[in-house]
């Protein structure tokens, strides 16, 4: 029609803005796929064990297409895919360790189609970080990003191998930072992860979330159900941390000094007792506790002390204070920054491997804990000769808890006949007589704080009477 106006002509900025992020994502895809690799892995099936792949979570119409070779019922081999990416120009491939895991053979492949045997030069369970070498040169590398720079609302791609479906893209953002999972079986409790709506599936483990800028931020490891939404990737500083000690040691050696520990900010009845742990101080972690011979209980640290910095730098929360200790190597002489009642004192500990699965649930294998006397659900006795050598304490070293009732206070912080309670409100208690005037002398308002050996690791915790 004469004199009309093409709708082409009329395209708006809004409509530009988004023909330009289109492209970004394009360009990400294009630049950073080169460097994404699909990890194929064959795995002899144990007898008595399944494969313990990812597919084995799914329904049979759901999973992929790969293969399983055996004679009758029994499978003698799986084979199953993952992503890796590749970090370094001769042939090093950062991964999940849950990816190559009991791998018998790797087969690394890339975008254009060319494929290597590889080998695994270093794994840990812990973060779920593997390190795969090829022999090749001259590889294209991806760009590792800060994680710490990342916010969340970013946009962010997932590049991998969704059900075997290679160099699959996602989009989505950065959903959440510092999701951590405690008690979850591959040791997540000392990690935290990113979260993100990018679509992550059975495949993608291993593979890279990459920024806009093509960067590295994170590596997918795993979801939330199927078709949540909610994956999780290990953000990528902790896996720089990791895969440079896995290129050079084959292994990641973390550190610990035996303590339990709660936020001073959390638990406000800290600051309600009639001697508060630190009326000065607002901000730091409360040693409640410490592991039976462990590095805090050779060293000057005490339960009730609040540590408010590790070598000069501030700590406000227990993620903070682990990962300072955490990366430290075995054998370092640690200076904490403790804050005794009123005193400021700088505790040295030397920090020791921390100890393998067997060990380390040995020595968490102790309760939490709380108060006494009626009040509280607990009978006390002193620590006679018999009781000593039944319990395996000194004799005169407290009272012992000889019964608890169930769903006191005592019960609910988990303390259990054969602990021994050593202070209340830091007042010894190693007879009778003292238990009974330490007990009239509190304000059962405020609360106790009870220290105690139990299991022979020494705890403390803040009791008060729930009224019933």
């Amino acid at each position: 029609m004469a004199g009309g106006t093409s709708v082409m002509a009329l395209d708006s900025p809004a409509l530009n803005l988004a023909r330009q992020l289109n492209e970004a994502f394009i360009e990400v895809a294009d630049k950073v796929s080169p460097a994404v690799v699909v990890i194929e892995v064959t795995e002899k099936v144990r007898d008595g064990e399944a494969d313990g792949s990812w597919w084995d979570l799914l329904p049979p119409e759901d999973r992929p297409r790969h293969h399983r070779h055996g004679h009758g019922s029994r499978p003698e081999k799986v084979e199953g895919e993952g992503s890796g990416v590749v970090i370094s120009e001769d042939g090093y491939i950062l991964t999940n360790d849950h990816v190559v895991e009991n791998a018998d053979k790797i087969v690394v492949r890339f975008k254009d189609g060319r494929a290597y045997e590889g080998e695994i030069r270093g794994s840990d369970r812990e973060s779920d970080i593997a390190v795969v070498k090829i022999k090749a040169r001259g590889l294209t590398t991806a760009a590792l990003g800060d994680s710490d720079a990342t916010r969340v609302g970013e946009f962010v791609l997932a590049i991998g191998a969704p059900f075997a479906l290679s160099y699959s893209v996602t989009v989505g953002h950065v959903s959440a930072k510092g999701r951590s999972f405690e008690g979850e079986t591959r040791g997540y409790a000392d990690q935290d992860f990113i979260q993100t709506d990018a679509s992550i599936n059975p495949g993608n483990s291993g593979g890279p979330l990459v920024n806009l800028y093509g960067e590295v931020i994170a590596i997918n490891t795993m979801i939330e159900g199927m078709n949540t939404g909610i994956g999780f990737a290990v953000p990528i500083n902790l896996a720089k941390r990791v895969k440079d000690h896995l290129i050079a040691e084959g292994k990641f050696t973390r550190s610990w000094i035996g303590i339990y520990i709660e936020e001073l900010r959390e638990y406000p009845e800290y600051k309600d007792l009639g001697k508060p742990l630190a009326p000065d101080t607002e901000d730091g972690v409360v040693v409640v506790g410490m592991t039976a011979n462990g590095p805090a209980a050779k060293s000057d640290l005490r339960t009730g002390d609040v540590i408010i910095s590790v070598e000069g730098k501030m700590v406000k929360t227990a993620r903070e204070l682990k990962d300072s200790i955490i990366l430290q190597p075995p054998g370092h002489l640690l200076v904490l920054n403790v804050v005794r009642g009123r005193d400021r004192l700088a505790v040295r500990v030397r920090t020791e491997a921390l100890p393998t699965d067997a060990g380390l649930e040995e020595a968490r294998q102790q309760p939490d804990a709380e108060s006494a006397s009626p009040a509280y659900g607990l009978t006390v006795q002193a620590i006679t000769k018999d009781l000593a050598e039944e319990y395996g304490v000194a004799p005169n070293s407290g009272v012992v808890v000889t019964a608890v009732e169930s769903d006191s206070p005592a019960d609910e912080k988990g303390i259990q006949p054969g602990d021994i309670i050593t202070q209340i409100n830091r007042q010894p208690v190693d007879s009778l007589k003292r238990f009974r005037q330490a007990l009239k002398a509190a304000d059962a308002k405020k609360g106790l704080m009870v220290n105690l050996i139990s299991n022979g690791s020494t705890r403390m915790v803040i009791l008060k009477d729930d009224g019933h």
